[in-house]
């Protein structure tokens, strides 16, 4: 665990001092705690090094920050034009997570042979191959290629399936017979394997008040883990049977890197969010990161009559929902002050958001509320900088994706 707990109201004050200069809403990464969860990841990886999920961080500059760290290597992207993206501003190792049917960026990589000496794309069927040759144009590079497989946890003889719908490989068999599809098929090279178990990896298993469904989390993440484990040894011995140079096998993610990396199969995991810290990770019993990316709104109105203890105000904006099925997990929380709630008849709303609770008479109008966002880097797609701070001042600020002008979706 970090060597600190959050003091809440400190950051509070410190946060208001590093900002006072400021007009909200803006975002600020408190550098600190970032750091400090960084260290953190290192120590869970056992050694084995990070490749930092570029969908979580969305800033370059946080990106090279954190790759200046022992203990970090490589960039796990989302979409192919972001790959390229990167490995033109100097990154040399990017691994883009997810198949793609960007045509022209495939072009763009066939033709570039410092493109395709930093970039390796998905392939989990033979289509994707043949949509790549398609689309080179007359491009001679050699792609690098990466194998996905499924990781998840299938009982009662396959009629009940726990985890991420993604690649439809799943048997050792199957990723053998890609692999030597892969091999043989001239202008391609496979250099890795990657499986993410996102019902270990991404799925809380403390969660406050609910002890039975966290019980329950406990157990199948206890018996995915066992055989996973099993399972990717056998399928990394099948694909390193046909290409036996494979550079890496790639998996885990933020809750789940200390047991991933305990795998001998795995050379290297992935995390991301970790380095934020947002909300939905906060019910994880093998670590405790501290949030350090937030955001602060301003306060505009005092909804009620003038002068009176009413326990409600309204803050411009806040209706930032996360993707994954709609829930009340998926808004930000009111972070600080402490005792802030949503009005349950208006949420969070695009144009403002009422917040209810005693802590609402405290503020006046012209006050920031700060909030967490439910993920990482999806806050990013609605700030185009984040203001650093380290201890009580903004050091620097920073461009997202966004305010490079780049909204990859």
């Amino acid at each position: 665990m970090p060597p600190y707990s959050s003091d809440a109201p400190g950051d509070r004050a410190r946060y208001d001092r590093a900002t006072a200069h400021l007009d909200a809403p803006f975002a600020v990464v408190d550098l600190r705690a970032f750091d400090a969860n960084a260290a953190d990841l290192v120590r869970r990886a056992r050694g084995k090094p990070i490749r930092v999920a570029s969908k979580s961080v969305r800033c370059r500059a946080l990106l090279e920050r954190v790759l200046e760290r022992d203990g970090f290597a490589g960039i796990m992207s989302f979409t192919l034009a972001e790959s390229l993206w990167l490995a033109r501003s100097g990154f040399p190792d990017v691994l883009l997570a997810y198949p793609s049917a960007d045509r022209a960026g495939f072009a763009e990589l066939a033709a570039d042979p410092k493109l395709a000496a930093a970039v390796t794309v998905m392939v989990d069927d033979v289509a994707h191959l043949e949509l790549i040759d398609a689309a080179r144009a007359g491009g001679t590079e050699e792609i690098r290629v990466c194998l996905e497989w499924d990781t998840a946890l299938r009982l009662l003889g396959g009629r009940v399936r726990i985890g991420a719908r993604r690649s439809p490989l799943r048997e050792p068999a199957q990723l053998a017979e890609l692999a030597r599809s892969v091999v043989r098929r001239p202008g391609f090279r496979l250099v890795g394997l990657m499986a993410y178990e996102a019902h270990v990896a991404g799925v809380g298993d403390a969660v406050t008040g609910r002890p039975v469904r966290s019980a329950a989390v406990r157990a199948m993440q206890a018996v995915a883990r066992r055989e996973l484990a099993a399972r990717r040894a056998e399928a990394v011995r099948a694909v390193r049977a046909v290409a036996p140079d494979l550079e890496f096998v790639n998996g885990g993610g933020t809750g789940s890197v200390g047991h991933t990396a305990a795998e001998a199969a795995v050379t290297e995991v992935a995390a991301g969010s970790g380095l934020y810290v947002p909300r939905l990770f906060d019910h994880y019993r093998s670590f405790r990161g501290r949030p350090a990316a937030l955001f602060a709104l301003p306060v505009v109105r005092r909804p009620g009559r003038a002068g009176a203890r009413t326990g409600v105000v309204t803050v411009l904006g806040g209706g930032y929902p996360a993707s994954g099925v709609a829930g009340r997990d998926r808004l930000p929380v009111p972070h600080l002050p402490r005792g802030l709630r949503y009005d349950p008849q208006e949420g969070a709303g695009e144009v403002q958001t009422p917040l209810l609770g005693p802590a609402a008479d405290r503020l006046r109008v012209g006050d920031r509320v700060w909030f967490r966002h439910a993920k990482a880097g999806e806050l990013c797609e609605r700030f185009d900088a984040l203001h650093l701070i380290e201890g009580d001042r903004v050091t620097r600020t920073v461009p997202t994706y966004r305010g490079e002008g780049r909204t990859f979706l």
